[in-house]
């Protein structure tokens, strides 16, 4: 296929799942609709090599370091000591969603598609690139649909559960009657603005897109030969975020630069074409063989976050319904966890007063937690599954 339409063929895919997430009212996610629209268009004639036509799927893979990168620089060390007891709970439930998955998953589906399961399912695109890769490596193509699978239909277990858990959490808040205040926005600026950095920021006549992203750009040209300085022991991409969140920290980047520079979008774009790309090969035969280890996976995943994270909340001293909550997030993450919050903050609350304080009581542990599984800890998880496979 021409690349010029190809690469409108897939911008057409998303828009229809854009569309139709938004009439919905995200019940079906965009990457659920358009994983869907993709598929049955692969049976009934588009070319398989559509995203490759595109170009979007070489350059997805060359941007992915940057990517990653940019999503260490969103995460601040500051909320994250400030929100500790939400980290560790975060971090539980996604021991417990691998732990889970893989040891009894592996006796019942075999150890390629437990190990490939569990990093997917506790976090989001990035776990299921690289899990994804690691499949196609072995040459298991069923796997890397499996994992596609996986990414796009994970919410669907995630989100009902974080809803119950929050509904019961918003009763709880209210009954207490206290008043909370997180001061959240008001340290976000302090943070940003009265912050000494070891690099100065640049004027903001030097900040221009091409700047910012030759920052991203350095920091993970570095972040990639420092992984393979240990010849692969540790994955490219988990030293590409912590090296995003220390240039952050330091003031080599600026907090979120693709949005600032205009290129989220189109990183994004390009990232979804390797995604999607696996679905080329996904036969309804084969579709109809993965139908069981998906829904016994996901349903493992859910079983394996909600007991860790109920065992972590009660030695932390946090509310069952809460802690199963922030563990939740690893099945959905941001921007669900800011919808899901205030959703559930509207339909509890009587009147505005009490709509903040359940925001303010749920809000700054949801987004942390939606950070620490989905960017951080399922990433993490997916470097060592990756050797399993």
């Amino acid at each position: 296929m021409n690349g010029l339409t190809a690469i409108m063929v897939v911008l057409l895919g998303l828009t229809i799942g854009d569309f139709v997430s938004y009439k919905t009212n995200a019940t079906l996610s965009t990457l659920f609709v358009t994983a869907i629209i993709f598929m049955v268009a692969f049976w009934f004639g588009l070319p398989p090599t559509l995203f490759q036509d595109s170009g979007l799927l070489a350059m997805g893979s060359l941007v992915l370091p940057i990517l990653l990168v940019n999503m260490g620089s969103m995460i601040s060390m500051k909320e994250l000591l400030k929100q500790w007891k939400t980290v560790l709970i975060a971090l539980a439930a996604v021991v417990g969603i691998g732990i889970v998955v893989f040891f009894v998953g592996t006796p019942l589906f075999g150890k390629a598609m437990a190990a490939a399961a569990a990093p997917p399912i506790a976090g989001g695109v990035v776990a299921a690139l690289i899990m994804s890769e690691a499949a196609l490596a072995k040459g298991l193509d069923d796997v890397a649909v499996f994992v596609t699978l996986l990414l796009v239909t994970q919410a669907f277990f995630g989100t009902p559960v974080a809803s119950f858990c929050l509904k019961k959490e918003a009763k709880r808040v209210l009954a207490l009657n206290e008043s909370l205040t997180s001061g959240n926005e008001a340290e976000k600026f302090e943070d940003k603005h009265l912050k000494k950095y070891i690099i100065p920021p640049l004027k903001k006549e030097l900040q221009t897109n091409n700047i910012l992203l030759v920052k991203l750009a350095i920091v993970a040209v570095l972040a990639v030969k420092v992984s393979n300085l240990t010849n692969g022991a540790v994955n490219s991409l988990i030293v590409c975020l912590i090296f995003g969140i220390i240039a952050r920290e330091i003031g080599l980047v600026d907090e979120d630069s693709l949005t600032t520079a205009n290129s989220q979008g189109f990183i994004m774009l390009c990232v979804m074409a390797v995604i999607f790309g696996n679905l080329s090969t996904a036969t309804p035969q084969m579709l109809k063989s993965l139908i069981v280890p998906l829904v016994a996976c996901l349903l493992l995943g859910v079983v394996g976050f909600t007991v860790f994270s109920t065992i972590a909340g009660k030695l932390l001293g946090e509310d069952k319904y809460m802690a199963i909550a922030i563990g939740a997030t690893a099945l959905f993450g941001f921007p669900g966890t800011y919808i899901l919050s205030n959703e559930v903050a509207t339909a509890t609350a009587k009147n505005e007063e009490e709509k903040k304080l359940i925001l303010n009581a749920i809000l700054p542990k949801m987004l942390i937690a939606g950070f620490v599984t989905v960017s951080i800890a399922s990433v993490v998880l997916a470097g060592f599954m990756a050797k399993l496979i």
